[in-house]
C-alpha cells in the first residue's frame, strides 16, 4: 500500500504543476514568437521554430494533465 500511496501522491503533485506549466510553456513561446519578428531574416527561423515547439510542448502538457485521471483509471484496470 506504500506504493500505491506514493504513486497517488506524485500523481496529485503532476495534476496540480500541470496546468501551470502548460500555461508558461505557451506564453514562452508567445514570447519567442514576439522576439522572433524583431529578428533579422537568418535568426527568424529559428526563433520561430523555438515557439513552435514550446507551443506545442504546452498543449500537449494540457492534454496529458486534462487526460490523467482517465489514463491513471485504465492503468489501475491493468494491474487487476
Amino acid at each position: 500500500m506504500a506504493l500505491l500511496d506514493t504513486l497517488t501522491g506524485i500523481q496529485n503533485a503532476l495534476l496540480q504543476i500541470g496546468p501551470v506549466v502548460s500555461v508558461i510553456l505557451i506564453v514562452l513561446g508567445g514570447l519567442a514568437y514576439g522576439i522572433a519578428q524583431t529578428q533579422p531574416s537568418d535568426q527568424r527561423g529559428r526563433y520561430i521554430t523555438t515557439a513552435y515547439a514550446l507551443i506545442a510542448g504546452g498543449i500537449v502538457v494540457a492534454a496529458i494533465t486534462g487526460a490523467a485521471t482517465l489514463i491513471a483509471s485504465q492503468s489501475a484496470n491493468l494491474l487487476r
